[in-house]
């Protein structure tokens, strides 16, 4: 794919970009997609993994071209609008119904979308890609949340790695937007199963949120080499 389906301006993705997309598209179980953000028209684009075993994404993606000298001859320069590294997601929901609702939710805010079949898959996964966000529901696996597997493994990870991940707990029994509760579960956000239609503006709220009261703090650690 060389140019966005919808508005047909050619893709350009860093160096960065494209590193993330290749791991997700390694650990990507078969038969599932990928879905990227234009940068341009801000619309899905879903990426199909390769079957042979070069890069998916340098296929998928033509390198762009050389820069137009024009500015030289004008004498005028004007800084290009970057694009940001393309945030990971990771969702574990029990249904493909509700699975769907929030990779959407999470596709509208910016989010390249994992989804899983199963604890195993998601641990693998995370070896392998770093998330930005997690989004888990508590019915995922059988039992009550303090006897998730996947919740204890999130539960116990070592705070290098855990600040960097923004955690979302999705349930019946959950008020969302309550931030004591969030706490008491050691998580970043939860939502209540009955607002997950709205998932997109509560991380509106959220996320801002979040980074507004650590943010400083997240750049203070990178300064002094503290992920």
């Amino acid at each position: 794919m060389n140019n966005c389906p919808h508005c047909q301006v050619a893709l350009k993705l860093s160096d960065a970009q494209r590193t993330k997309i290749d791991q997700a598209f390694k650990a990507l179980a078969p038969g599932k997609h990928l879905t990227i953000k234009c940068p341009q028209c801000k619309k899905s684009i879903k990426l199909a993994a390769s079957v042979t075993t070069e890069s998916p994404v340098e296929q998928g993606v033509t390198p762009p071209g050389p820069p137009n000298p024009d500015w030289l001859k004008a004498g005028q320069f004007e800084d290009e609008e970057k694009v940001e590294d393309v945030p990971m997601a990771l969702v574990l929901h029990p249904d493909s119904a509700g699975r769907q609702k929030i990779q959407q939710s999470m596709e509208a805010v910016g989010y390249l979308v994992v989804t899983v079949d199963s604890v195993q898959e998601a641990l693998e996964q995370m070896r392998f890609v770093t998330f930005a966000c997690i989004a888990f529901h508590v019915d995922y696996e059988q039992g009550a949340l303090a006897d998730s597997e996947f919740h204890a493994y999130m539960r116990q990870m070592s705070m290098d790695r855990r600040r960097y991940i923004f955690y979302i707990l999705i349930g019946g029994e959950l008020r969302s937007l309550y931030d004591l509760e969030a706490l008491a579960h050691s998580a970043n956000l939860v939502v209540a199963e009955q607002d997950v239609d709205h998932l997109d503006l509560i991380l509106r709220k959220a996320i801002p949120d979040y980074e507004e009261l650590f943010g400083g703090i997240l750049e203070e650690l990178g300064a002094y080499g503290k992920r």
